[in-house]
């Protein structure tokens, strides 16, 4: 399975001059936020396959003009050929805008997915911030999430998605590190991760929910 993951920035390849062997077989589209709508519904119309996205800081917009044709994964768990996607959006608070979370508040939209985390895990984490320490910045607005390390810590997913960071904002930031088990991947204007095709399997169950779930 292949998947093509854009964020913050549309890519002009896939949109000015779009042609479909750019999108090199894949077989959906994720969004790490931060990409207007209609990039958004181009690229589910032309590419006619699953696009899957969550909100970023700044798509406020979506509320009045969602992506059309496109599924929100925001706060959902869903299933895509196999494979268990989780989306969480929205970055560290730093103003009143919508989209914008404490630690707190974050670790209570996870634990709202508890039991559906617990029946199977979690194979693909697609996220607009980053994780605290694992490609995040300083300032307020840029600072990562402890609880996806945690999240990762426990479940052990295949892929951690995020976007919110440019790559151009630091020289040398790399796009791709690991975590553990876990791949964790700067969405950044386009990226293609692959992963085995496998049919649909019953996960292993997960023995509770840990560390991100304290102090709520």
């Amino acid at each position: 399975m292949k998947l093509l993951v854009i964020s913050d920035a549309p890519d002009p390849g896939l949109w000015d001059y779009f042609s479909k062997e750019k999108l090199q077989g894949a077989d959906a589209i994720i969004s790490c936020g931060d990409l207007p709508a209609s990039y958004l519904t181009f690229l589910v119309t032309m590419a006619n396959r699953p696009l899957y996205y969550v909100h970023g800081n700044h798509d406020t917009k979506y509320e009045q003009q969602p992506p059309e044709g496109c599924d929100c994964i925001d706060g959902k768990l869903v299933e895509f050929k196999g494979y268990r996607i989780m989306g969480l959006g929205g970055c560290m608070r730093y103003n009143d805008s919508a989209h914008q979370y404490t630690e707190r508040q974050m670790r209570r939209r996870i634990a709202k997915l508890g039991r559906t985390l617990k029946r199977g895990g979690v194979d693909i984490l697609v996220t607009h911030a980053p994780a605290h320490g694992l490609g995040d910045m300083e300032d307020a607005c840029h600072q990562g999430f402890a609880c996806f390390r945690e999240l990762m810590d426990e479940f052990k997913p295949q892929y951690h998605l995020y976007g919110h960071v440019h790559l151009q904002y630091a020289p040398g930031l790399p796009r791709v590190r690991e975590y553990g088990e876990t791949r964790v991947v700067n969405a950044s204007g386009k990226y293609f991760i692959e992963l085995p095709d496998r049919p649909y399997t019953d996960r292993p169950r997960f023995g509770g929910v840990r560390s991100w779930a304290r102090g709520l």
